[in-house]
Formats: C-alpha cells, structure tokens, sequence
C-alpha cells in the first residue's frame, strides 16, 4: 500500500511538471514563432504559423549584421559558465562545513549566509557601483562575475545545505573509518550524491544570470562588455522599434537555457520529487 502511495505521488508529481512545462512553453512558441514573421504578420497574426505571405528572416539578417552580437553572445557565455562554476563549488563547500561540523557560531553564520534571500542585492546598487568603480572593475566581465556570485551563493548554500542534512552519517563514517580524508570524503563520497540539488541551483543560478539586464546595464554598459540582453535593448528605440530583430535575438538567447535544462531536467526533477516519494 505504501509502495503503491508512493508512486502516485511520483505519477502526479510528474503530469504537474509535465503541464507547467507545457504552460511555460506556449510564451516560448510565441516568440520562435514571430521571429520567422514579417512586421505586419506580428501584430495582425501572432498565434499563426508563418507562411509564404508571412515567412521573413530580416530579424536574423538584422542581427547578423552587427557583427558585436557574437559578442555578446561569448560574454554571456563567459560570465554565466564561471558563475555557475563557482556558486556550485562554494556553495557545495560552505553547505559541508553548516551541515557537518557543529562549531559555535553555526546558526548564526548560516543566517547570515542566508540574508542574501531575504535581502535584495539591488538595494545597495549605488555602493556596489561605487566600490567596482575603486576596484577598476567597471565595464568589465570580472566585476559581473563577482556580483553574480555573490548573489547566487546565498539561495545555493540553503539548498545544499537542507539536501547535506539528509545524508547518512553511516556512510560519512565509514568512510572515514577507511582511512579516507575530508577533503576526498567531500569530492569524492558527497559531491556524487547531489548530484540532483546541484542541477536544481545550476538551473536557479543561470537562468537570471543568463537573462539579467539590470547589472550588465549599470556595470558593463560599454561596446564590447555587453551581454546578450543587454546588447538586444539596441533595438528598442523611442519611436521605432525593431521587433524582429528582438524576437530573433531573443530565440537565439534561449538555446543555451534549453539545452542546459535538457541535459539537467533527470536531475533536477529527482531534486524536485524528492521529498515526494518518501
């Protein structure tokens, strides 16, 4: 009886990921769908597919045209691979010394740690944009970098945390038993079994790395530091606005987060359905 509970738990978790992603996904046909489109069939047949009337390809021609736009595109890349590189692994590390090793002072600095969620990082843009400017990190992508870890640690540490609480202390034990340091005991033993929270913080942190506007704008703002969104506001004029060319610019930027959550999706429903099927 418990076992069959269980998965029809699993069952209806699945068809609830399974409708939301349908319901995520029509704003996503929107967009592919009218970039094909011409200016006119836009705004007078939006839901419609594009047909030999209709068919364009001037926003991809627009957007290939400026050759900046590879740009773009690499520093995106860039920023978000390094971010996610570090947010893991500090994350990973900080949530192993909160879970593990009970010192004084543990709950407090977890709740410090913690502050990050509750405290937007934009409230103190005007002194972050102070403090690069001393550093000489403006317009640069390690000044965006260092932001973006910053704030991502905060929700990456919570999460790792609550799933290193629920690994078993035999297997840690025995481990150490066998001769086996902290260090290879973390790499080695830990890292392999979160693997599904470390997807479920990969997706969290690179999607609003990957789409954010807000600091690119005030950080980086000059030719050649733009990100992807940042470089695509070049088509949004105060009288006159391309929308081709940002609805091609914008299905171009959404390859890289569908291919990661591609890759990532086993793990992270496993992270999601977890507590689920206990």
């Amino acid at each position: 009886m418990k076992k069959i509970s269980s998965n029809l738990n699993s069952t209806i978790m699945h068809l609830v990921l399974i409708t939301y992603t349908i319901i995520c996904l029509f704003p996503v046909y929107l967009l592919v769908n009218n970039s094909f489109k011409s200016r006119r069939a836009i705004f007078k047949q939006p839901l419609s597919l594009p047909n030999e009337d209709t068919f364009s390809l001037g926003g991809y021609l627009k957007m290939f045209s400026r050759i900046d736009f590879s740009i773009y595109f690499y520093n995106s890349a860039v920023i978000t691979i390094i971010t996610l590189f570090f947010v893991l692994l500090f994350g990973a590390m900080a949530a192993w010394a909160l879970s593990e090793y009970k010192f004084k002072g543990n709950t407090m600095l977890g709740l410090y740690l913690a502050l990050g969620i509750m405290i937007p990082i934009k409230l103190g843009t005007v002194s972050i944009l102070h403090l690069m400017n001393t550093l000489n990190l403006v317009n640069s992508l390690t000044g965006l970098i260092i932001i973006y870890i910053a704030q991502s640690l905060p929700l990456a540490i919570w999460i790792l945390t609550e799933f290193m609480k629920q690994l078993s202390n035999e297997l840690k034990e025995a481990a150490r038993c066998d001769g086996v340091n902290e260090y290879q005991l973390f790499f080695y033993i830990v890292l392999p079994l979160l693997r599904p929270p470390m997807a479920t913080v990969g997706v969290f942190t690179m999607v609003p790395v990957w789409n954010d506007l807000w600091w690119p704008l005030i950080l980086a703002p000059s030719n050649g530091k733009q990100t992807v969104i940042l470089g695509m506001q070049q088509y949004i004029g105060q009288y006159v606005t391309n929308w081709n060319a940002i609805f091609a610019s914008l299905s171009l930027a959404l390859i890289p987060v569908i291919i990661f959550y591609l890759i990532f999706s086993k793990q992270l429903i496993r992270s999601i359905t977890a507590g689920a099927v206990k």
